[in-house]
């Protein structure tokens, strides 16, 4: 298999890239793993946070195109692309947004092209400072997918959303970072142990007012304060019926730190 998908007591899913000589280059074969991953996890009670990793020395090289434009001596109709997208990275972009838990995206290397989209979509993306983000479009001559024209005007801008993807500029994990586009850039010694941090919140976290916080940021960005109220309204609805509501509650009053189990 292409993609590990890994699962340990904490509630943490680990899904890492393993495709180390092609600098993870993601194939057809880990693109649907990576779907069936990600939707199996948005009913699975046990998952509290999701982790996305790169095997080796890079996170993602981007799209496997010379594997997919190989794989058959026949040419492809024409909207076979159109076709396709929708099922394979449309679908994984949207769906990293949807899932109610928390995603975490570790960089080291090169994160480019649905690589970088990865890392944009993800709720918190931890690089080491000399990662490399790349949009590689313009330099092969196609345009972009897999939601980069959307994230990245939203992230850091619309002037730097044209350097990135229409002059092909590659930034630093420490430049990423100061941008906007990811969360944090770390020394390379350090990125396990600052992403385990995080991870560790997250897993210990009121994994369902994550998940619905998470919602509610999504749901934001496009609806009107009116709806966006109700929506704030039944998500409290929700979250104050939990047993982790119950313990925080608790908590306060005994003047202790929450153990909340994600119920």
């Amino acid at each position: 298999m292409t993609l590990q998908v890994l699962h340990d007591d904490r509630g943490l899913l680990t899904l890492r890239l393993d495709r180390p000589d092609k600098r993870n280059a993601i194939d057809e074969e880990m693109m649907l793993a990576l779907v069936e991953a990600v939707e199996a996890a948005s009913t699975d009670d046990s998952v509290r946070v999701i982790l996305i990793e790169g095997a080796g020395e890079n996170f993602c090289g981007g799209a496997d195109i010379v594997a997919r434009n190989a794989a058959s001596e026949r040419k492809p109709r024409t909207g076979s692309i159109q076709r396709r997208l929708p099922t394979q990275a449309h679908r994984l972009i949207p769906m990293l947004g949807l899932v109610q838990v928390p995603v975490v995206c570790k960089v080291r290397g090169w994160a480019a092209g649905i690589g970088f989209q990865i890392a944009l979509a993800a709720d918190f993306t931890l690089a080491a400072d000399d990662a490399r983000f790349w949009e590689p479009f313009v330099e092969r001559g196609f345009t972009p997918d897999s939601g980069a024209t959307w994230m990245l005007p939203r992230r850091v801008g619309e002037a730097r959303a044209r350097e990135l993807l229409l002059l092909g500029r590659a930034l630093s994990g420490t430049e990423a970072a100061e941008w906007g586009a990811i969360h944090r850039a770390v020394p390379t010694a350090v990125l396990d142990a600052a992403v385990d941090e995080v991870v560790d919140q997250l897993a210990t976290g009121p994994t369902t007012a994550l998940g619905l916080t998470k919602w509610l940021l999504n749901s934001g960005a496009s609806a009107n304060l009116d709806a966006q109220l109700a929506n704030e309204a039944y998500a409290l609805e929700l979250s104050s019926r939990t047993d982790d509501f119950r313990e925080g509650l608790s908590a306060f009053r005994e003047k202790r730190a929450p153990r909340f189990e994600g119920r």
